[in-house]
């Protein structure tokens, strides 16, 4: 069972509670090949798992596709109003041999896993892309870099599990378990080599603000504290859209704000009743915050000659469950805010002002990240899945339900494809942590089929296989009948005949065949 400590159920997750989660690497390869990163692990559209569930709280998908849904699909039903756990037919068995993706054409893509990272020195907790280059942090307190697939280097923090990164140019933004922010450089010389640059804040504007009375203020428990520091954990980092200010959230309740050019704090935010779990900077100096108050806040950066500040624009929600995670498109135009109740809820700019679009229903447990590009949205969970979802107008559908993880994924991180597809669609790199010490890497593409579709030809594909069982049964019955007919005609004046009233009026064929006894005089 997995635990939730306090601090978890701050974040809606199981964030450091619980046992630690075994990996097994449990998919089946094939012939698909990238000349990027080697071999890929093909889905189906979900990777095929076959381990040994210790954890039964987490059930993994069954990959096979399901012909047998009528139960559970309705052709009417928005992408709001359905969840791929109950829709996805590989929650399914099939009776059938021939592949549920047949009738699909050959050259639309399937989301698929290219590979895995594993380094058995702690939970996943926090990843950044940029290019061929990926870092990953974890409750090791250390930050590795990957490239290609194969490790590159790493470095590591003096305390606190790295529990957000942010790359900027040349520099490296880590959050920590401790309140503190870490800048790295790469070395110009070896880019292999990342050497500490400093903290956020320095021991320099510390020594200073410490001076004057007026730079404390009270924080929890009658306690006071140096304004421009974080007295509790940094849960999420995130860079403005010009590059010029980062912003930090913590478990003090407060988003403090940077400026990258100094590395100084100009402002700090008293945000929420309780811990802010993320936040995120979009553009027109939009800066959206969720904590587990169960709030949603819209900021707006207004920049008056040197001085900045952020003023409150407008609450977009307000409930009992935790705000886990939180993301926009790139266009700023979209606002997705995932919960500890497994839901995504979604709002829309309109005339400067968001409206509620609705929600998404596709986790049984919290929602612990969320990442979008382009017209799709991920969605990661305790449940061990990820939630691919494309945005058509105002409808969201959902392409695939990703599995593989054998632990919550805790983090994703999203980057472009650079290989030339084939028939000009959209493909991304997807890098999921998870708390089972893994990152996997999947291609995913915006012209996957979508699980409706695929449910309504695999209905149209069971109805047509009934039908030719049943004409096939018929057959049978109606060669047996007559081959019984022709044998006991000297013998018995008791025959089987077929009864007529069981062969419907417009010509089809009953399911099962009636028989009738008839005395012939």
């Amino acid at each position: 069972m997995l635990g939730f400590a306090m601090r978890d159920i701050k974040e809606g997750g199981p964030d450091g509670g619980g046992a630690p989660m075994l990996y097994a690497n449990t998919a089946r390869t094939t012939s698909l090949s990238r000349s990027k990163f080697g071999t890929v692990l093909h889905s189906d559209p979900n990777i095929s798992s076959s381990t040994n569930n210790v954890d039964d709280d987490f059930p993994m998908r069954n990959s096979s596709a399901s012909l047998n849904l009528s139960a559970c699909y309705d052709p009417s039903r928005m992408s709001g109003e359905g969840s791929p756990m109950t829709m996805s037919p590989w929650n399914q068995t099939s009776p059938f041999t021939k592949s549920a993706w047949a009738n699909f054409d050959e050259n639309v893509p399937q989301n698929a896993l290219i590979g895995s990272l594993v380094r058995e020195e702690g939970h996943i907790y926090s990843l950044a892309a940029s290019g061929d280059l990926l870092y990953t942090g974890s409750d090791s307190k250390n930050i590795r870099v990957w490239k290609n697939l194969k490790e590159f280097s790493g470095f590591k923090g003096n305390s606190g599990l790295v529990k957000a990164i942010i790359l900027s140019g040349e520099k490296i933004f880590t959050g920590h378990q401790d309140g503190k922010i870490r800048v790295w450089k790469v070395s110009p010389k070896n880019p292999s080599v990342h050497k500490r640059a400093g903290t956020l804040p320095s021991l320099m504007d510390i020594f200073k603000s410490s001076i004057k009375p007026s730079n404390y203020v009270e924080v929890r428990r009658r306690r006071t504290a140096l304004w421009i520091k974080h007295t509790d954990a940094v849960s999420c980092l995130s860079l403005s859209e010009d590059k010029l200010f980062l912003y930090s959230a913590s478990w003090d309740r407060t988003i403090k704000v940077w400026k990258i050019d100094n590395s100084k704090c100009i402002e700090s935010i008293n945000a929420h009743d309780d811990a802010v779990n993320s936040v995120v900077a979009s553009a027109e100096g939009l800066v959206y915050t969720g904590s587990a108050d169960g709030t949603v806040k819209v900021w707006k950066r207004e920049v008056n000659g040197k001085v900045t500040k952020h003023s409150l624009t407008q609450k977009l929600l307000e409930q009992e469950c935790a705000v886990t995670a939180l993301a926009v498109n790139a266009s700023g135009s979209v606002m997705y805010c995932g919960s500890s109740d497994g839901i995504v809820n979604f709002w829309e700019r309109c005339e400067k002002k968001l409206s509620h679009g609705g929600v998404l229903r596709g986790h049984k447990l919290a929602v612990l990240c969320l990442a979008a590009a382009g017209n799709l949205v991920l969605s990661g969970s305790a449940d061990k899945t990820i939630c691919v979802w494309r945005k058509d107008g105002v409808i969201h559908t959902c392409l695939s339900v990703l599995t593989g993880h054998n632990g919550p994924v805790k983090c994703l991180a999203i980057e472009e494809d650079r290989e030339p597809s084939n028939n000009g669609d959209q493909r991304w790199i997807v890098y999921s942590g998870s708390l089972d010490k893994s990152v996997k890497v999947w291609c995913v593409s915006s012209l996957a089929p979508d699980l409706n579709l695929m449910v309504m030809r695999q209905q149209q594909q069971q109805q047509q296989q009934q039908y030719q069982f049943q004409f096939q049964q018929q057959q049978s019955l109606n060669q047996n009948h007559s081959h019984n007919q022709n044998h006991n005609h000297d013998h018995d004046h008791n025959q089987m005949v077929f009864d007529a009233d069981s062969v419907p009026s417009d010509g089809s064929f009953s399911s099962t065949g009636r028989v009738s006894m008839t005395k012939k005089h």
